[in-house]
């Protein structure tokens, strides 16, 4: 026989190491708006990012404990409502090699990172000098149209992203479908969409950091928004288009708010996290039909003018398998001498 028959089959290439992650938005609101806890991480030379630590498969016994024993540890703060929002897999997003460990890790390694979305119902005090609650739009300025259109996004965004794609024309209807351009419609779900984009066409610090480049010096954090280590502003993104989509079809926004609140103060929170105002008679007249709240026999007396009535939840009247949300009936525009706009 043949010494050709005996010959070894040729080795296959070692498998990259997989290594799991667990980053957390957690989401509370006060009457500014939505806020997320941060916390400064010595991994990330002192950058402030969302809470991060990696599941230990043998020590761990699932996901979402490691997750609350991650940030309990790095913010002091004990999260109650959580669900997972994306696992971030792609190849080149993961993090620096040395925040997974203390030595780092071989190159070989592929990080993958699990997302969860958390809310609380109040921003509670962070005891930690290196942890603290944030406002989302100090990281999104462009997503905030309380007060209508922000003129940053024509003043700004559009110039330069329409200076990227120029004679590119899917590029183009990307553009302004997702900025509102040209009379489209905003949506207000696709926040992650449009930081994907600005990242694509290098206008955010990040797309600068990751490609190894020196930090653009005409980018104020007031236009662009602030930074995040590794692709935390992206999951960021990811939990806010989730949460503007969630709160109109589950009753998730009342998660947000304390035991009793006031019409108001759930408008304000609720304003806050789709990012746009709300027509106050529509939207108190959705909430009646719906049977979401109901009034108690007392006053929140510390509104700055009339006593306003206080109401509750009504967590026990809404099935488990309910498809009801919040509906969110949008104030309309005004023209510039005070008319409503047709």
């Amino acid at each position: 026989m043949s010494d050709q028959s005996f010959k070894q089959p040729a080795r296959a290439p070692a498998l990259a190491e997989i290594v799991i992650g667990l980053s957390a938005v957690i989401v509370a609101a006060d009457a500014q708006g939505p806020l997320s806890l941060c916390a400064r991480d010595a991994r990330f030379d002192g950058a402030e990012g969302l809470p991060f630590g990696p599941f230990n498969p043998r020590a761990d016994r699932t996901f979402e404990l490691a997750l609350r024993n991650w940030v309990s540890s790095q913010t002091g703060f004990d999260i109650g409502y959580v669900e997972q929002l994306y696992t971030f897999g792609d190849r080149g997003r993961d993090l620096p090699r040395a925040a997974m460990s203390d030595e780092g890790r071989a190159q070989g390694e592929r990080i993958i990172s699990i997302g969860y979305l958390a809310l609380a119902p109040e921003p509670s005090p962070i005891l930690r000098s290196d942890a603290g609650w944030r406002g989302w739009y100090r990281h999104f300025p462009w997503e905030d149209w309380r007060k209508g259109r922000p003129p940053r996004i024509d003043l700004r965004l559009a110039p330069a992203l329409a200076a990227w794609t120029k004679g590119r024309a899917a590029l183009v209807d990307r553009m302004e479908s997702l900025f509102a351009l040209n009379d489209r419609p905003w949506n207000e779900e696709r926040a992650l969409d449009r930081y994907e984009l600005l990242y694509e066409a290098g206008l955010v610090q990040e797309a600068h950091r990751d490609r190894g480049l020196e930090p653009r010096a005409d980018a104020p954090v007031a236009d662009w928004g602030e930074p995040m280590p590794s692709d935390h502003r992206r999951i960021l993104a990811t939990a806010i288009g989730r949460l503007r989509a969630k709160v109109k079809y589950r009753p998730v926004i009342f998660e947000l708010l304390p035991p009793r609140f006031t019409l108001s103060h759930l408008q304000r929170v609720a304003e806050g996290v789709i990012g746009l105002r709300l027509h106050t008679q529509n939207f108190r007249r959705a909430l009646a039909r719906a049977g979401l709240v109901e009034g108690l026999d007392a006053v929140e007396a510390d509104t700055g003018g009339r006593p306003a009535q206080l109401f509750r939840f009504r967590r026990e009247a809404i099935p488990v398998a309910s498809a009801l949300g919040l509906a969110t009936p949008l104030q309309r525009p005004r023209k510039e001498n005070g008319a409503d706009a047709s």
